[in-house]
C-alpha cells in the first residue's frame, strides 16, 4: 500500500496482518481525495476507523493541517503508529486508541471520514447519530453499496453518493 498523492506520494505504508482491517482500495481513495481536493488544504481531518492510517495520512500528504486518527484494534494501532513515525509526521497527526463512539464526541474535525466494519450496521447508525447532533463540517462515510444509509442524521444531510464496485462513499454536510 502506498500514499497516492501530495507530499508523501509513492511512500510505502505497512498493512495490518489479518482480516480485522479492510483498507480502502487505492482507486476509491484516489476518487475520495479528488473530490475533497478543493476543501482539504489547512483542515483538521478525522479518520474514526483509521486501520493502517492510510486515509488520514493521505489527507495530511494532500494539505490537511492535521489529522486525528482513531483506532481500537491494538494490532492495527501498532501498524498505524509505525506508518506515522516512518513519515515523521507525529506533530501533524494525533493517534487515539479507543472506540469511535466514545472518542468522536470529544474530537471535532472539518472533515470526518468513517469506515466502520461493513457488517456492523448498528455502529454506522450510532456514530452518524452522534455526528448528526453536532452538525457542521463534512462527513464522508464508506460503506457497502447494499448498506443503505439514511438521507439525514440530525443536522447532517446527504449531498452525494459515489459508487465503485461493492464500495460506496456517502457525503453529508451539516448546518
Amino acid at each position: 500500500m502506498r500514499v497516492i498523492g501530495g507530499e508523501f506520494r509513492s511512500r510505502r505504508l505497512k498493512a495490518a496482518p489479518g482480516y480485522d482491517v479492510r483498507p480502502t482500495p487505492d482507486r476509491l481513495r484516489e476518487t475520495l481525495f479528488n473530490i475533497l481536493a478543493p476543501w482539504i488544504e489547512g483542515v483538521t481531518f478525522v479518520d474514526a476507523y483509521a486501520g493502517t492510517g492510510a486515509i488520514g495520512i493521505e489527507a495530511v500528504s494532500r494539505g490537511a493541517a492535521r489529522a486525528i486518527l482513531m483506532e481500537k484494534s491494538r494490532q492495527a494501532l501498532e501498524v498505524l503508529e509505525e506508518n506515522v513515525a516512518s513519515l515523521g509526521i507525529q506533530g501533524r497527526v494525533k493517534v487515539l486508541r479507543g472506540s469511535a463512539r466514545l472518542l468522536l464526541p470529544r474530537h471535532e474535525g472539518d472533515i470526518v471520514f468513517l469506515d466502520p466494519p461493513y457488517g456492523e450496521h448498528a455502529e454506522y447508525e450510532a456514530v452518524m447519530q452522534i455526528l448528526g447532533e453536532r452538525g457542521g463540517g463534512l462527513v464522508v462515510v464508506q460503506h457497502h453499496t447494499k448498506h443503505v444509509l439514511a438521507e439525514e442524521y440530525g443536522k447532517l444531510r446527504r449531498v452525494r453518493v459515489v459508487k465503485q464496485g461493492d464500495n460506496a462513499l456517502s457525503f453529508y454536510e451539516g448546518g
